[in-house]
């Protein structure tokens, strides 16, 4: 059994245990208006074992209208007739060049409804270690592989307040090596975190 098929077994495992059960304390953003239409997107939680799970993640160009700088999860809104999983693959593949066949996929996890307007579901699931990686410019700046046993420590978990609208809030944030994961990311890996004890991988 390779590393890849080992890691994709354990965590299945820990997914099917953690999805069964029922947690509190799952992140949804305050800033939400029941009136307002949800448009549904998915990102791609893609775990590798390089020694130890890493999570990939992306920099957003600072030239992008929506949340420059900021960094993300391959991923974005649902085309018609697209279900979670095909968005967040094909997302990922646009994005970064991640083919499909690279990606096996575990579970959809907890959606997450924003107030900038989608219903946002993460895709969780294992690719093979040592992949390369050709970001497709207009999207991505960079991308980076992150230690989940680091970003999906609460320990490592922050608040940080921020004001929207007049009003303020609280927001997750985890600093890596210098690089500030937060807003709805830090929330998707938060909850990722409830939902999974990754010291049991």
């Amino acid at each position: 059994m390779t590393e890849t098929a080992s890691l994709h077994d354990r965590l299945s495992a820990l997914y099917r245990a953690g999805m069964a059960r029922a947690v509190s304390g799952l992140w949804s953003d305050p800033r939400i208006e029941d009136d307002v239409p949800l448009k549904p997107a998915a990102v791609l939680i893609a775990v590798s074992d390089a020694g130890e799970p890493e999570i990939l993640l992306t920099h957003r160009p600072t030239t992008m209208r929506a949340h420059p700088g900021q960094i993300a999860l391959p991923g974005g809104r649902c085309e018609e007739g697209e279900d979670a999983v095909t968005a967040a693959l094909r997302e990922a593949e646009e994005e970064v060049g991640l083919s499909p066949a690279d990606v096996r996929v575990i579970g959809e996890l907890d959606v997450i409804r924003t107030a900038s307007g989608y219903e946002i579901t993460p895709v969780l699931a294992t690719i093979p270690t040592g992949l390369t990686f050709t970001p497709n410019p207009t999207e991505v700046a960079d991308w980076f592989a992150a230690p989940a046993a680091y970003v999906l420590d609460p320990a490592r978990h922050g608040a940080r307040e921020v004001e929207w609208k007049g009003r303020k809030h609280r927001v997750i944030e985890i600093d890596w090596q210098g690089r500030r994961i937060w807003g709805v990311t830090g929330a998707i890996l938060a909850n990722l975190t409830l939902r999974i004890d990754w010291t049991q991988l």
